[in-house]
């Protein structure tokens, strides 16, 4: 089993990525620095597709996935006039800033790239993705949940073709939560009475931790709370709001339970959390849908001993998540053979067995419906869960993910300033609302340097 997960690699240094909004705006095609949508192009005809995957094609394809060639394999073996070299440049900042290099210097850009959801807008400044709406691509709209659908279009026009996601719930370790008398809580109101509750009875642990280096984590909270922090219209205009009750409320739960030392503030993917998760310091993770696989090879000893559930909510009753992670496989607008790349980037996320193979070899949590309620996927029953079946639980998950979110054209430094502010509040175990007003100030300035309107 792979020790892999489609965790988005967000510790991007300021000093790195201060310049990739600018560096996106000037690359790719002629359509300015906007990124407002395009007059819908032509639809593609079945003979024209017919015809390029007949035709002997070089393409290539930039991925961190493990062991993709596999299902690489079976695109070229359903079209054997398309030849594909699959490249692993890196996860992360090095993946971006080696595919940004490629644009602005108009050499050795790929044809598809893998791409995440909140760096979908910034490279589009500059019109660096192609639509794929011509290609056949809107007629899978009600293949996707819908906030899976809105994340990678914008009217009329699909910017990419998710490839994995994660719906946001809890992993608990079932045996200590029962050796403390304390409940799975299903509101926040009951997460921070059983954080308590639970360090009272067992002193050395903590019901979980609050890694400050992980901004992706804390965010998927403000989305799940109901904010609406970023929003860009596409050409000049961004909305950075985070002193709203849905921003404030997620700050003042985790600020007490900080302050009052119920939960650990350990960084996490680390050799001292993955310790942590092992020996029982943490009763539970408050994690993405990739989280249960990677669980089981970072915790092996503990199999049998897990649960997963949905996240707390807000207001008892109600069955609310959001994301935290996911990408899609991108078509840029550089490539010389459009349709070609197309066909790839939507068969290996689509085509039944390709699509299964990614689910249940590489275990990136699906975000295409008919794997999703597909019984291989879902009816599978976990030991290291007590013979739970976790796939089905955060499918289920997933289609409670709050449909609207958006991301600012600049999240790598959105992301690094967290880190800065609210990251270092959490890990020095300071007051948070200081740490928010900074946070707020700091993207707020910085996207008026890059000439943007803030509202």
């Amino acid at each position: 089993m792979h020790r892999f997960t489609h965790r988005p690699v967000i510790r991007l240094g300021a000093a790195v990525t201060a310049g990739a909004l600018l560096l996106a705006a000037c690359s790719g095609g002629g359509g300015g620095g906007g990124v407002a949508s395009p007059t819908p192009a032509a639809q593609v005809s079945k003979a024209e597709i017919d015809k390029a995957m007949s035709t002997p094609t070089k393409l290539t394809f930039w991925t961190w996935v493990p062991d993709i060639q596999k299902e690489v394999d079976l695109f070229m073996k359903q079209y054997p006039a398309v030849q594909v070299e699959v490249v692993n440049v890196g996860q992360g900042a090095p993946h971006y800033q080696k595919l940004r290099t490629a644009l602005k210097s108009g050499e050795g850009a790929p044809d598809v790239a893998q791409v995440e959801f909140q760096y979908l807008s910034s490279f589009r400044l500059g019109d660096n993705l192609m639509d794929l709406a011509p290609y056949g691509v809107s007629d899978l709209k009600s293949q996707y949940p819908d906030w899976v659908w809105k994340q990678i279009s914008d009217g009329p026009a699909v910017y990419g073709i998710p490839q994995d996601v994660g719906p946001l719930g809890n992993l608990y370790r079932d045996d200590l939560l029962k050796g403390a008398g304390v409940q799975p809580p299903t509101t926040w109101d009951e997460f921070a009475t059983a954080a308590r509750a639970y360090r009272k009875a067992k002193p050395d642990s903590y019901l979980t931790d609050l890694p400050g280096n992980d901004p992706g984590q804390f965010t998927a909270f403000l989305w799940q709370s109901g904010a609406r922090p970023f929003a860009f219209d596409g050409a000049k205009t961004v909305t950075i709001d985070l002193d709203t009750p849905e921003v404030k409320r997620v700050f003042d739960v985790w600020n007490t339970l900080i302050q009052d030392d119920l939960v650990a503030v350990d960084p996490d993917f680390t050799d001292q959390w993955y310790q942590g998760l092992a020996n029982g310091k943490y009763a539970s993770w408050q994690t993405a849908a990739w989280g249960p696989v990677f669980l089981q090879g970072t915790a092996a000893k503990t199999s049998g001993l897990w649960r997963a559930t949905t996240i707390p909510q807000w207001k008892a009753g109600e069955n609310v998540s959001s994301n935290w992670g996911g990408s899609t496989d991108a078509v840029l607008s550089t490539t010389k053979n459009k349709i070609a790349a197309a066909e790839l980037a939507k068969w290996i996320n689509t085509a039944d067995e390709p699509a299964l193979k990614l689910a249940t070899e590489q275990f990136l949590f699906p975000a295409y419906k008919p794997v999703l309620t597909n019984p291989t996927f879902i009816d599978q029953k976990s030991e290291f869960y007590g013979g739970q079946q976790v796939n089905k639980v955060f499918a289920d998950i997933s289609q409670t993910v709050k449909t609207d979110f958006g991301w600012l054209p600049f999240m790598d430094y959105v992301y690094s300033s967290f880190g800065e502010t609210v990251g270092k509040a959490i890990a020095d175990k300071t007051q948070l609302e200081p740490a928010r007003q900074a946070w707020e100030k700091d993207i707020t300035d910085y996207a008026k340097k890059q000439g943007f309107t803030v509202k």
